[in-house]
Order: structure tokens, then sequence, then C-alpha cells
């Protein structure tokens, strides 16, 4: 087996990056936004320079070497088989998410989350002109996370609660929810005539020993009264390929997701995305199996550095995703003051834990999504400021 380097150190600042070229200074470490410093799976970016090399770059017909490479990758690794006749493609999630809301819901309605959750879902609420419904996580003594499924009951009783924001596995509370606890998710939806929307785009990096378990193979009563979203941007670092796909049973909730997807004018996906996602399907699955050992890697070691030196700050333990969720409340901080107060002081950018919901406001959340020595001059740099504040 070809074995990938993930130490590499790709230079990323001047080169229009969202994640290293956002800090005003040019000293900042960013791990914030989520995504990843290594060069995607070289499958890719070998499909992507043959198609490149033809040099015509008109308008993309989406053939049937996509709907196979997507069915056959979900089919194989997850046991979801899905029909290409219930697939939408769009140009990401968060536009995918946007566009469900506007199909499904009405203003007014509201729409339930699961706290602290992905910062854009509160935005897509808001600009369909729907209400928020938080429905925090209970936050366990050792850092971990479980769903209240009494108060999301109580959350989807509300009469006009239409909708859930399901985080699967889910950001950034690190959890790859079971089949058993996205069951009793789904029996409350049910009761309750409440749809799911399930954002699954991590769904591809968990850790051993954790399964991600698509919602619709639960059951055919679940799988009709549901949407899953997903995308290769996370697990193969292609967000800018801008690429996603809405995986819809029902017909009738279908047509109002496709026209709503036209309203918002995000119907139509460049030929880099499509190339980029069959060829990650199709021949990137070695790559992505060494990136998810690394990761995990990166994860025990930041994780063990912040118990040995910052035993009070609380890491939450790390199921899925590369994202890093870190109590600081025992620096007399909440999230958004520590994260501005690191950034000018110790030139580390991260994600202030308030912008996830209120449940969030004692956090930071911290990338882990680079080569093993970038992280480890991120973590000590936290350490290093951490301890002068307790200093002072």
């Amino acid at each position: 087996m070809e074995q990938f380097d993930f130490d590499e150190i790709i230079a990323r600042r001047g080169s229009g990056s969202y994640k290293w070229d956002m800090p005003e200074r040019g000293d900042v470490l960013p791990m914030w936004v989520a995504d990843m410093d290594f060069m995607t799976a070289p499958c890719v970016i070998e499909a992507l320079h043959r198609r490149v090399s033809h040099g015509v770059f008109g308008y993309t017909k989406v053939g049937d070497d996509y709907y196979d490479a997507l069915t056959r990758w979900f089919s194989r690794r997850h046991g979801w088989h899905i029909d290409r006749n219930d697939v939408i493609y769009t140009s990401g999630v968060v536009p995918a998410i946007s566009a469900i809301i506007k199909g499904l819901a009405a203003p007014g309605d509201k729409v339930i989350v699961q706290t602290p959750v992905y910062n854009c879902f509160f935005s897509s609420i808001r600009n369909n002109g729907c209400e928020i419904c938080e429905c925090p996580l209970d936050y366990h003594a050792d850092g971990s996370y479980a769903i209240d499924f009494e108060a999301l009951e109580q959350c989807a009783s509300h009469p006009r609660a239409t909708m859930l924001l399901l985080c699967n596995p889910h950001n950034p509370a690190g959890r790859v929810w079971t089949r058993d606890e996205l069951r009793r998710i789904g029996e409350i939806c049910l009761r309750h005539n409440v749809t799911v929307v399930a954002d699954e785009i991590h769904c591809e990096l968990t850790f051993n020993g954790f399964r991600f378990t698509p919602y619709a193979t639960l059951g055919e009563e679940f799988a009709e009264k549901c949407v899953c979203c997903n995308s290769p941007s996370k697990a193969f670092n292609t967000a800018g390929l801008q690429i996603a796909n809405i995986v819809c049973r029902d017909a009738g909730m279908r047509r109002r997701i496709d026209r709503a997807i036209n309203d918002n004018e995000v119907c139509d996906v460049n030929p880099f995305g499509v190339t980029g996602l069959i060829a990650a399907y199709n021949e990137g699955e070695d790559w992505l199996c060494q990136l998810i050992d690394y990761l995990y890697g990166n994860y025990r070691f930041a994780s063990e550095r912040f118990a040995s030196e910052l035993p009070d700050y609380t890491v939450t333990p790390l199921e899925g995703t590369y994202l890093l969720w870190l109590n600081v409340s025992a620096s007399g901080l909440d999230g958004a003051a520590f994260a501005s107060r690191l950034e000018k002081e110790a030139r580390v950018m991260l994600s202030p834990g308030d912008i996830y919901g209120a449940a969030g406001s004692a956090f930071v959340r911290v990338n882990l999504a680079a080569p093993r020595s970038v992280v480890a001059e991120g973590v000590e740099r936290i350490i290093s400021f951490a301890r002068s504040l307790s200093a002072k």
C-alpha cells in the first residue's frame, strides 16, 4: 500500500486561503475554520489535472459516473443503498441546509438544534424566517456529551416545531451518535411530526471503535421522514471545489427542496467538484484510512499535552471529526474572551465557543487537521498563554 506524507508542511498563506489569510497578522497560527492543511488525495489531484488539461470549463452536466461513485461509496463503506433518483446535488452542505429549510419549513416555524452545534445552522434558520429552538446537550464531568432526550421531547412537542437539524457526527462535541441514540431521536421526531435534517458531512472522519450510522438506514419510517446531506469536502479537504448532495426519499419533499435549490440559484455545480468527488470516492479510500489514523494521533498528542500541562482545562473526548473542544472556564474567561486574547497575545486563532450556541460559552474549538509539528506549536502556545493567565 502506498504511504502518504501528512507531515509535509504546505505554505498556504498568500494563496487566497480563508483559514490562513483571514488573520490580519502574518505570525498568527490559524487553528479555527474547519479545513485541513494537508494536500488532498493524489488521485483527486491527478483527476483535476486531467480535467484542467481539457481546457474548456463550461456548464456541467452531472453524469452516471458521478451517481455511481456516490452510491457505491456509501453502500460499500456504510451499508447505505442510495437510489440515485433521491439525490439532489448542490454547491455545499450549508446551501443545502438553507434550501431544505426554505422548502420544508414556513416562516415562524421552530427548528430544533442540539447545542453547542455548528454555527451556520443558526444563520440558515434565521435567514429563512424561522425560530431557533436550542436543546442543549448534557455535558458530563469528563467533558463528554449526551443527548437530553427529555428536553428533546419537550422541544419537539411544541406545536410550531417542524424540523430538527441533526449534526451526525457532531460538530463541535465530537460525538459519533450510536444507532440506538439516533433511533431514540427519530422516535421522538416521528411522534411529533418533526422532520429530521441530518448534516453528515463529517461521516468519514470517525476513529477506531466508533461507527457512523447514516440516519436514513434506521428503518423505512425514519428514512421517509428525513433529509440527509453529505459531501467529500471535509474528508478529502476539497471544500473549495463546492460539491454536496442532498438525499431525500419522499418525492413531495424532494420536489419542494429542488424548487428551493433553484430559487436560491445553487442548482449548478462546477466541473472540478464533480471530478473531485468521482476520484475521491472511486480511488481515495487508502488515503482516507491513513488520514484518519494521523488525525487520531494529533488528537492523542493534543489531549495528552493539555491533560499534563493544563489539568483544569477539560478536553471533550473525540470520537470523530478533527475538531477538539476545550473547556477554558478554569481561565476565568469565557470562550470569546479567551480566543480574543489568545490571538493577540499568543498568535493562535481559535473559534470561540459562543458562536455554537449558549451551551458553548465557556469553550473554544481547536482545529487539529495540520501536520503534527504545526499542531504541537499551536498547543504549546495555548498552554503558555493559559499559564500566563494563572500567573497574573
